[in-house]
């Protein structure tokens, strides 16, 4: 019995983290109610405080959960492709949880963002998680892994902004290349 309620109990959080991920990226977090979860997930609005606390938890509950996601796909397309960095940073764009990282962006920004702090602290992640894959050796001479880094997501997120605004103006698998050839040190096998 208790199982069956255990597994109720996930399958409800899991069912609020998918339909409060799509709606964050599709209205924004501000924009987003308790009641526009609840009724995407098809749960009691009151499930939300219950397993978050607030809408804040479950700000943090989504952008831990999409981040875990990349990171799971950064690992396993290093297991595919470990000679390929660029591929998986630039393979990001596409994803769709990228456009709810783009809109969170839009918020966090403000000083007085409730989001700000959490937005923060993905950013670090992703650094984090791009440095790893980036061999210091295959950086240009005198190129500061941190900063490569930061240069390198940003670069990636704008890009994925500008796709987003102006799909028929931002040819992906061109900007791939005109990187991949500005930076032929970071394809090699390590």
């Amino acid at each position: 019995m208790a199982t069956r309620r255990v597994e109720r109990t996930h399958e409800s959080r899991r069912l609020l983290v998918e339909a409060a991920a799509e709606l964050f990226a599709e209205k924004g977090y501000r924009q987003t109610s308790f009641i526009d979860i609840a009724d995407k997930a098809g749960i009691s609005r009151g499930s939300i405080p219950w397993h978050f606390g607030n809408k804040l938890g479950l700000l943090e509950a989504v952008v831990d959960d999409q981040l875990q996601a990349v990171l799971t796909g950064f690992a396993s397309a290093a297991g595919e492709r470990p000679g390929d960095p660029l591929d998986q940073v630039m393979g990001f764009v596409r994803l769709p949880v990228t456009r709810l990282f783009i809109t969170l962006l839009a918020e966090a920004v403000e000083v007085d963002s409730p989001i700000r702090e959490h937005y923060a602290r993905l950013h670090a992640a992703l650094r984090q998680a791009v440095q790893a894959r980036i061999p210091a050796e295959a950086l240009p001479p005198g190129t500061a892994p941190e900063a490569f880094t930061v240069l390198l997501v940003g670069a990636v997120i704008g890009v994925h902004a500008q796709w987003r605004v102006a799909p028929e103006a931002v040819d992906l698998d061109a900007v791939h290349a005109t990187v991949r050839a500005l930076l032929p040190g970071l394809v090699h096998d390590f």
